[in-house]
């Protein structure tokens, strides 16, 4: 979703009312699903091997207690990886079919997702040796390119973004041939996600739906803050290229988008920042996470990311795992979001206060000319 610096209070009413006004369509369609829908399958989860649960949590789980007390991402996985190998070759046998194995690593996955869960709803600290509501540690570099435009290099702990701004005039203005109309966009932004950024060798070609997604969640995220065409002239456009990941690169491409368009000279009406939340839940008991890792979004059961001003939310997005979140839970997940946006853009504001008052050498000039009618 998109809005316009909503305050949080204001978001989740919306969201509620929208809630409650969805339950008279969605009673129609059960209506008609009585009415006209084919009896539902009679069908169960296949139950977990009670044996191998219990022989697969004998051989990894003090280890994994263990591979998952280390703090950086790589060597942790180096770790995990060489207990599940080992664990594979014990319990995997040659002529065992490929249900089976699957079964195998599912339990396994399903014993880190037990470790990791239990120790923060137990008030643990978490992967990164964090409690629920810190930030990651967070630099901040301008002017890192220098024929750029503008240029940012954000990075928040193992998650690290290069975001360049360039400006450009309305010809370069991108036209949209959209269901109602065709119009031009003077804001474009770009999210580039190469497969070395998570350490892997891979095929890089056109922009993937995942890509696609980040990158449009990115621009509603700043559409709030840009100055007006009569204030700004120019066309803009960002692209974020992720140099490494370990959860909420596209946060860290609404950080740095905004900053790169305020090194480029670009007169943004407020700063803006970006949070990924994070949520664990059994049962009553939850936990609501501040700007989660990896394998916290991996093993947990929200995504909920949240971008804004110091005066509101500019956009929302939220990926979840469970069949939904009350209230309550919301309210948790915005007040807490608030606080760390408000921590980063502390940061933000310290390392670029204002817009560079003089435009890079290599950008376009606009100059406006009144004439006297007379």
């Amino acid at each position: 979703s998109e809005a316009m610096e909503l305050p949080e209070d204001v978001m989740l009413g919306a969201v509620v009312f929208g809630h409650d006004e969805m339950q008279a369509v969605i009673n129609l369609i059960n209506e008609l699903a009585d009415e006209v829908a084919f009896a539902p399958w009679d069908w169960k989860a296949p139950e977990k091997d009670p044996v191998a649960v219990e022989k697969l949590a004998q051989l990894a789980q003090a280890d994994l207690n263990e591979a998952y007390k280390v703090r950086q991402k790589q060597d942790r996985s180096q770790k995990i990886d060489a207990i599940r190998d080992r664990v594979l070759g014990e319990l995997v046998t040659e002529d065992m079919d490929t249900v089976r194995v699957n079964q195998i690593k599912g339990i396994f996955q399903d014993l880190e997702a037990k470790i990791v869960r239990s120790q923060i709803l137990e008030g643990e600290p978490r992967i990164d040796g964090r409690d629920t509501r810190t930030v990651r540690p967070i630099t901040i570099r301008t002017g890192v390119l220098p024929r750029a435009h503008g240029s940012v290099l954000f990075t928040r702990g193992e998650t690290q973004a290069l975001v360049v701004a360039t400006l450009g005039t309305g010809r370069d203005e991108q036209t949209i041939d959209a269901l109602q109309g065709e119009y031009k966009d003077r804001f474009l932004l770009h999210y580039n996600f190469p497969p070395y950024a998570t350490g892997e060798c891979g095929r890089v070609g056109t922009p993937k739906r995942r890509e696609i997604g980040h990158g449009r969640l990115a621009k509603r995220a700043l559409i709030a803050a840009l100055p007006s065409a009569e204030e700004f002239g120019y066309t803009m456009r960002v692209v974020s290229e992720i140099t490494e990941s370990n959860g909420s690169s596209s946060m860290a491409s609404v950080c740095g988008g905004c900053l790169a368009l305020m090194d480029a000279g670009t007169p943004m009406k407020a700063h803006v920042a970006g949070i990924a939340m994070g949520l664990i839940k059994d049962g009553n008991r939850f936990a609501v996470l501040t700007d989660i890792l990896g394998d916290e979004d991996h093993l947990g059961d929200m995504d909920f990311k949240v971008a804004g001003t110091d005066r509101g939310i500019t956009a929302l997005q939220m990926d979840i795992k469970i069949l939904g979140i009350t209230k309550e839970i919301m309210q948790v997940a915005l007040s807490q979001a608030r606080e760390g946006r408000m921590h980063i853009l502390g940061i933000m504001q310290e390392a670029v206060p204002h817009a560079r008052q003089e435009m890079s050498a290599y950008a376009p000039r606009i100059i406006t000319i009144k004439i006297n009618p007379e």
